[in-house]
Parts: structure tokens; C-alpha cells; sequence
């Protein structure tokens, strides 16, 4: 073969199997936090401005990148959505802007440590990239393959603390990292979404803490510990409950046991925490490890979670 086609030949065989090897991993020791997008929004409330539909969409939306497209679906929605929330909300957008948005920076070190914990935990996993952004108050962070993104307004409401925000934006880091290695939901653990949602959650909360050496909402924690058994209790009457009833089992979100759990934390009782059924995976994800021989086997398993109830099984968790 010619040597200059032979080349060519080479050079597209690598870049075919780079595509093909899925996303670039972030270098722990290069890692970054991109707030280029919330410093685009941040300068739409210059001078006590408050950017309407059409101005958000001109200087926020349009042209805007990977995060904003990853954030956009059942979050910012659209411009008119998002100048809605704005507008109810201004100065909590300010507080952020004006509070946290300047401290970023000092959190690089933060986010290098836990990626460096990571690295040595699971070296296989590619790290995303972190992107902040503001969004329509309606979700602290989210994940896609790559990739995950933070919504600052969600994050540092008015009144959080430098240390408090600090504590968030680790959590977040960590937590968000691990969504992005889960793949879509098996039939398993769509058949069987309380526990599927539990150990999804949960799983990412267990694994934040072992990187970050805190456990998340320490409130929930110290609320959830001392009333464990009844809580597994609970949990699994209304898990039996759902998978009796086949509409819940198709349409969990529907469900008021369901969100009994999870998607609550703007109308949770004051006597029942936000989102407990995250506490209760990240249980079960500690029992998996702690009763398997071969703990790494075990964590790559649980970040599969290939089969839910298998793994409650083998767990032996009671509460």
C-alpha cells in the first residue's frame, strides 16, 4: 500500500476507535469548574436588571452550550419559563450571583480531591466535565454522559453559608459524577421502581460519601438513623403497595407513595425528610459492600444495577 494512504488509513482507525470509546475522561490534576454560561446570565441582571423571555432567550439561551442543553429539558424548559422564575425570584438569583458565584474558583481543589478519589477507586470511569449554570429553581444538578451541571440559584439560596456552599458543591460534585456512569434503567429495576429509585439514588450518596468522607443532608442522617427499622418498614409497605398496583409500577411519578420518597422536598411534611428514599439506597448500597467478599467487584455492581431486588438480596438488609 502507498505509505501517505497507508497513513491516512492509521490516523482514521484511531480517530474511529476514540469516537467509539465514549467520552473523554477529565484529567483529576486539569479539572475545572466552567462558569462561563451563569456569567452569561449574571450579566443579564447587571444594575438590578431583570431579564424578560425575550432577553434570556437573545443572551442566555441562544448559542448556549452542552450545559444548558443538558439543563434545558424539565428544568429551564424555555425562555418564558425560566424569565418566570426569575421575575418570582430575583433576589435569590442575586444572592447567588452576588455570594457564590465569585467562589467557585476557590472550590478547583475541592473538586480535584474528589476526582483523584474517584480515580483510585474506579480508574475505568471517565470523570466529566462540571458545568454551573442558573436554571428556574427547580434543580440543584443533573447529569448526561460526560458531563454533569449545577444549578447555582438551587444551590446557594439566599442565607447559605461560604461553608455551607462549600459542603453543597462537594455533595453535588460527587453525587452527579456517579449519574453519569449509570445507563439508562434495566427492565429490572423498571419493574420494580421504588427499590430501582432507591438504590439509583442511594448508590450515588454512597459513593460521595466514600470519596468525600461526609454524609449527605446530615439532617436526614441523624433524623433517619434513630428510627432505621421503622423506616425499612415503611419503606418496603409501600414499595409491596406499588408493585401491586400496575399503574404505579408504569407511572411511579403518579404515585403518591413514590413520591412519599422521592420528588418532595417543596411539600414534604415537616415530621418526614426530604427525599428519604435516597438515605434508605445509599443503606442498602453500604450493606452490599460491607457483606461482599470482593468489595470493588461489589461497587462496580451496584453502579450497574443491573437487578435491583438481586441486590437487595444479597445485601441481607432488614433496616
Amino acid at each position: 500500500m502507498n505509505p501517505i494512504k497507508l497513513l491516512l488509513s492509521l490516523t482514521l482507525l484511531c480517530a474511529s476507535a476514540l469516537a467509539s470509546a465514549g467520552p473523554q475522561s477529565v484529567d483529576p490534576l486539569l479539572a475545572e469548574i466552567d462558569a462561563h454560561e451563569a456569567q452569561r446570565f449574571a450579566r443579564l441582571m447587571e444594575n438590578g436588571a431583570v431579564p424578560d423571555a425575550a432577553a434570556l432567550q437573545r443572551g442566555y439561551l441562544d448559542g448556549a452550550g452542552a450545559g444548558i442543553r443538558i439543563f434545558t429539558p424539565m428544568r429551564i424548559v424555555d425562555a418564558k419559563k425560566l424569565a418566570k422564575a426569575v421575575a418570582a425570584a430575583p433576589e435569590t438569583y442575586r444572592y447567588a450571583i452576588r455570594n457564590c458565584l465569585p467562589r467557585l474558583p476557590a472550590l478547583r481543589s475541592d473538586l480535584r480531591a474528589i476526582y483523584l478519589g474517584f480515580a483510585g477507586l474506579l480508574p475505568e470511569r471517565p470523570l466529566p466535565l462540571i458545568e454551573v449554570v442558573f436554571g428556574a429553581g427547580n434543580s440543584g444538578g443533573t447529569a448526561d454522559v460526560g458531563e454533569q451541571v449545577i444549578g447555582l440559584e438551587v444551590v446557594c439560596p439566599p442565607g447559605t453559608t461560604v461553608e455551607q456552599f462549600r459542603t453543597s458543591m462537594r455533595g453535588f460534585f460527587a453525587h452527579e459524577t456517579v449519574h453519569t456512569w449509570q445507563d439508562d434503567e434495566t427492565p429490572e429495576a423498571l419493574a420494580d421502581p421504588l427499590l430501582g429509585a432507591a438504590l439509583r439514588e442511594g448508590v450515588a450518596d454512597y459513593l460521595a460519601a466514600l470519596v468525600t468522607g461526609e454524609i449527605p443532608r446530615l439532617d436526614r442522617d441523624a433524623w433517619a438513623r434513630g428510627r432505621e427499622a421503622w423506616l425499612w418498614q415503611e419503606f418496603e409497605r409501600d414499595r409491596q403497595a406499588m408493585l401491586a398496583e400496575p399503574d404505579s409500577v408504569r407511572h411511579p411519578m403518579d404515585s403518591k407513595r413514590f413520591r412519599r420518597w422521592f420528588a418532595n422536598c417543596h411539600g414534604n411534611s415537616g415530621d418526614w425528610p426530604c427525599e428519604a428514599g435516597y438515605w434508605v439506597g445509599m443503606r442498602i448500597a453500604e450493606a452490599h459492600v460491607a457483606n461482599a467478599k470482593d468489595k470493588h467487584a461489589a461497587i462496580r455492581e451496584l453502579i450497574l444495577l443491573r437487578d435491583p431486588r438481586a441486590i437487595l438480596k444479597a445485601s441481607g438488609y432488614k433496616g
